[in-house]
């Protein structure tokens, strides 16, 4: 399942929020859209993310790195996110 998450980026805070559940990744950038309207603000503004989460979440849970990962097992990889950022 995915989800979207409150993350601030910060090392130091591994526990993340939980602001919405969907059963698609399409679904869940809907609902990253929404929110980006409703805050009127870009993406990297809104501190919110798409993740694919290993066991069941309900929104407003908490839930820490090692239960999620940035894409589903299997899931295409868009060509570029393969690549990290950097020189």
């Amino acid at each position: 399942m995915y989800a979207l998450i409150y993350d601030e980026f910060d090392l130091a805070k591994r526990e993340k929020k939980v602001i919405s559940v969907h059963k698609t990744r399409e679904t869940a950038e809907k609902a990253l859209k929404k929110r980006q309207r409703k805050l009127d603000r870009r993406v990297w503004e809104c501190h919110t993310r798409i993740v694919w989460v290993y066991n069941p979440v309900h929104e407003g849970d908490t839930i820490t790195p090692n239960s999620f990962d940035t894409w589903a097992p299997g899931e295409k990889i868009p060509e570029g996110d393969r690549v990290p950022d950097g020189d």
